[in-house]
């Protein structure tokens, strides 16, 4: 490896991991690998000229900068196409980065959240269609392991969390996007978005009925649930959240005082070792379905990355 290559390493390395948690990104080896493949070390037009590291395109939804260049798409095995198309235009290698894990945000990518072996992760977003190659794979696993790009896997949704307080004043000023954006966001990081929220309200002064000081307790919110107050299903989850309940946690009070409680009800760490063995499914589905069992999805993947560091 040379003295260029370690430093390119290095700068994505350094860029990644700082956006990586708050994006739900748990290993960035494959983006590593990415960012060489992609970019011919830094070195194409695309990445020293405009910082676009990752070979993407603008899609219909970028409203950003774009430059048009000729490109090679493989959509039948072996051979290759050249093309002209609209690629995201960047003014720095760290908002080149950054700008990747906002392409990935998308929900053709969902199953990336939380992922900590490189090659699961490069083999799903190569099923996601992020790149036509039938060589991607193979070719980004072997730059994994030529250089040793797994020393920088010492991330984790978890490693150096902020405290609650912390999180609160960086949603205040802006840094997790609003309404369902920050709530995933929050969600995918191990926080609990709830917990968050109320923080907020009380520090944005919020006068509403939002604010913790006049909120009613989960047993009251309990009680107004099962006289049909609060909707059902999705509608219900989203209200409670947005007025700073935990849903899990109101829906589990309901399900006592409906008499489903759950004698036998699993800890988290059981739970956990069951979404690592594939059981309770990938990304939004695993949150539902663990949500309606009456787990707390936050606490659950925060266990689920203790045990796979």
């Amino acid at each position: 490896m040379t003295t260029e290559q370690k430093t390119f390493i290095e700068n994505i390395a350094a860029a990644a991991r700082k956006h990586a948690a708050n994006y739900g990104i748990a290993v960035i080896s494959p983006i590593i690998a990415q960012a060489i493949n992609e970019s011919g070390w830094g070195k194409s037009t695309l990445a020293a000229k405009y910082h676009n590291y990752f070979g993407m395109k603008c899609g219909s939804a970028w409203k950003g900068k774009s430059v048009n260049m000729s490109t090679c798409e493989e959509y039948e095995v072996g051979v290759l196409t050249q093309i002209k198309d609209n690629f995201r235009v960047y003014d720095s290698l760290e908002e080149g980065v950054k700008g990747y894990f906002d392409f990935i945000s998308a929900s053709r990518y969902a199953n990336l959240k939380g992922v900590t072996d490189p090659k699961t992760y490069i083999e799903n977003i190569k099923a996601d269609g992020y790149a036509t190659s039938s060589q991607y794979v193979k070719n980004l696993l072997n730059l994994v392991s030529a250089y040793n790009l797994t020393q920088y896997d010492n991330i984790t949704a978890q490693q150096g969390k902020k405290s609650v307080a912390e999180i609160a004043q960086e949603v205040i000023a802006g840094a997790w996007g609003n309404g369902t954006e920050r709530k995933e966001k929050l969600e995918a990081a191990g926080y609990n978005y709830a917990e968050v929220q109320a923080i907020v309200n009380e520090r944005a002064g919020n006068k509403t009925e939002n604010k913790v000081d006049n909120k009613k307790s989960i047993a009251e919110i309990a009680q107004e649930v099962v006289a049909g107050k609060w909707g059902n299903g999705s509608e219900r989850k989203q209200r409670l959240e947005a007025e700073g309940y935990d849903y899990a946690e109101v829906q589990a009070t309901v399900n006592n005082i409906m008499g489903k409680s759950q004698p036998n009800k699993k800890n988290v760490a059981e739970i956990a070792n069951e979404v690592i063995s594939g059981k309770w499914g990938n990304g939004s589905e695993r949150k539902e379905k663990l949500e309606a069992a009456g787990y707390n999805y936050a606490e659950v993947q925060a266990k689920v990355n203790e045990m796979l560091r």
